[in-house]
């Protein structure tokens, strides 16, 4: 497991502008909060050993069999699990979210004749999105084909749905709730795959994965509370506002976060110069596989935070 996630704001004693985690970070939890605080008595007693009945809910909204769903620990867990499970030749597409090399990493592979893809759709951390007729012919190539959508919701290029994925025979489709519904505190993530390999999945839990108020959560969200949207016209203004600063430069984006370049500075330097003096934390990703010093990653918030950005980064190169 690599240090350096974002959203490290817990290092940090006084962050008043989040733009490190892609999570929007004015989501109204109020409901949730408000719920949770009546279902306290759940900790007195030890949760489901498996999330069946969140998986049975999951499986109705997505009209397929809830023997093809797996609810985990969020989307990072079902990664780990996914690697554990599938011993094969591995394959990435750098830069992407390092847990998935990591996870490999951990769990050796030894069947090195069987060849599995993972893709992060949308990509983490570069923006980019495959449409789902790529996402196909790419699936036609390997014997696994691991789709990480955990920010499906924050962009509007249509995906590979849960119904094609538990279709295709070859596919774990690994889906979050923390992001879904801005609750990343409470780890909630699930799989979608054929019956088959969620089968080899499964043999591979541990009991009691998945907390009893993780549970209620999450079958609360999906019953009462509206997936986050993103305002992705917001994000394309930040993106040019970012991009108009002499010595940055932003990749094109299809979703909320961003990928850019500083020059003359390094993305650490700048980092801890906007902690310092503003308050605002970004993702310095330079610890992506395929960055380098020069790559940090910001997502959009308030139209008054993200001019707030521009700003302090305008003057932090130009004062």
């Amino acid at each position: 497991m690599i240090k350096g996630h974002g959203d490290d704001a817990y290092q940090y004693p006084d962050i008043r502008m989040n733009f490190s985690s892609n999570i929007p970070q004015h989501v109204d939890l109020s409901a949730l909060k408000q719920h949770l605080a009546t279902r306290l008595d759940l900790i007195a007693n030890y949760p489901e050993p498996e999330a069946l009945s969140l998986e049975r809910l999951i499986a109705s909204q997505h009209g397929i069999s809830e023997e093809c769903v797996i609810v985990t620990s969020g989307a990072t867990e079902a990664i780990y699990l996914t690697a554990q499970t599938f011993r094969m030749s591995h394959h990435f597409a750098a830069p992407t979210f390092s847990e998935y090399e990591d996870a490999v990493r951990m769990y050796r592979s030894y069947a090195k004749k069987t060849q599995a893809l993972w893709l992060c759709n949308p990509n983490n951390p570069t923006g980019e999105v495959l449409p789902w007729q790529t996402v196909y012919e790419r699936m036609s190539h390997y014997d696994l084909v691991v789709i990480d959508q955990s920010y499906e919701g924050y962009t509007e290029v249509p995906l590979l749905t849960p119904r094609e994925a538990a279709a295709a025979g070859n596919v774990v489709q690994i889906h979050s709730l923390t992001k879904t519904y801005g609750v990343p505190g409470l780890r909630i993530g699930y799989i979608v795959a054929a019956r088959r390999l969620a089968q080899q999945l499964r043999r591979q839990m541990r009991p009691w994965a998945v907390n009893a108020l993780a549970i209620e959560a999450g079958l609360f969200l999906i019953a009462h509370a509206t997936p986050i949207r993103p305002d992705l016209a917001e994000a394309q203004r930040l993106s040019a506002a970012l991009n108009a600063i002499d010595g940055i430069s932003v990749l094109p984006t299809q979703t909320n976060f961003m990928l850019c370049t500083i020059s003359g500075h390094t993305a650490t330097q700048l980092k801890e110069h906007l902690v310092r003096q503003h308050g605002m934390l970004i993702r310095d990703a330079s610890n992506f596989r395929g960055l380098t010093p020069h790559h940090f990653r910001v997502a959009a918030q308030l139209p008054i935070e993200n001019d707030a950005l521009v700003s302090a980064i305008n003057h932090y190169l130009h004062a």
